[in-house]
């Protein structure tokens, strides 16, 4: 069993039972001459596509076959509960299998939030937000190529604010919808918690594959659930209509928004970020 010490003092030695990786720094040079950063990047890239792929034809389908007008009703398909289940388990999916690659972020959201809380460089998470949004304009595009009918009958899968709901509540379901995931990302990865939960095998992806599930649930009648701006950005390019660029920005502040709060909460507040920062500036204030 872990012990339950995070740092102390045995002379001027602090003791941990875990590794906390060294921030990254803002630029790191030596980075861009790493063939990993590139195979990094690909994996992104190639994730992001595959996400949109198959999420976006889930919702399309899911449209077609309760389509009233189509032969369908609302008995058909997979319902509001599959289309959760398919962005959830696509990023459990995905994670799972880019997290020893590029750390699975497929997201610019939770690129962001690890980005404040320095665990990449601001030149890694600016690529990898570029190879997000390339990914996911082209896995819908893939999606409109075989499915072009079906793609523009159905509104290509992009995110707009559900009538009856204000542009508030439609941020603010963003915001809490994005703070619950990256909170997870957090905290599924955080080296104390493995250091400590080390009897308990709990696989990272899990969580992270199950907090989407559970946000899709609760904020897909309100926003069609962003919490993903490259998911948003790629099907309003796709589909490229004015009812989804008419409140786009919300799929951009609302994530962004909740990474920053999320990122805060986990360094500043759970793993006492300011008080050590103070601790420190007191320590060597008396040198």
């Amino acid at each position: 069993m872990a012990k339950d010490i995070e740092g102390g003092r045995h002379g001027d030695i602090g003791l941990k039972d875990y590794y906390d990786p060294p921030p990254a720094p803002l630029v790191d040079p030596e980075e861009l001459a790493s063939w990993s950063f590139y195979r990094a990047i690909i994996a992104e890239f190639v994730a992001t596509l595959l996400f949109l792929y198959v999420t976006v034809l889930t919702v399309i389908g899911y449209k077609n076959q309760s389509d009233p007008y189509h032969h369908g009703n609302e008995c058909n398909g997979v319902g509001i509960l599959g289309i959760a289940w398919a962005f959830g388990g696509m990023i459990f999916i995905l994670v799972y299998c880019t997290a020893g690659i590029s750390g699975g972020h497929i997201n610019p959201a939770v690129t962001f939030g690890l980005f404040l809380a320095r665990k990449v460089s601001l030149v890694r998470a600016v690529m990898y937000m570029a190879a997000q949004c390339g990914g996911a304009i082209c896995g819908c595009g893939l999606v409109k190529l075989f499915q072009d009918i079906f793609y523009v009958r159905y509104g290509g899968g992009a995110n707009e604010l559900a009538p009856g709901y204000s542009i508030g509540t439609g941020l603010a379901a963003e915001i809490i919808g994005t703070f619950v995931l990256v909170y997870t990302v957090f905290s599924a990865t955080d080296p104390k918690r493995n250091a400590r939960d080390s009897h308990v095998p709990v696989l990272a992806p899990l969580p992270i594959g199950f907090s989407v599930f559970m946000v899709h649930l609760a904020t897909i009648p309100i926003t069609g659930t962003g919490i993903n701006p490259a998911r948003s950005l790629g099907a309003a390019v796709i589909y490229n209509q004015p009812q989804a660029w008419s409140d786009h920005w919300v799929f951009w502040a609302g994530p962004f928004i909740g990474a920053t709060i999320a990122a805060f909460y986990h360094q500043f507040i759970l793993r006492a970020g300011a008080v050590k920062a103070l601790e420190s500036f007191k320590s060597s204030s008396h040198i």
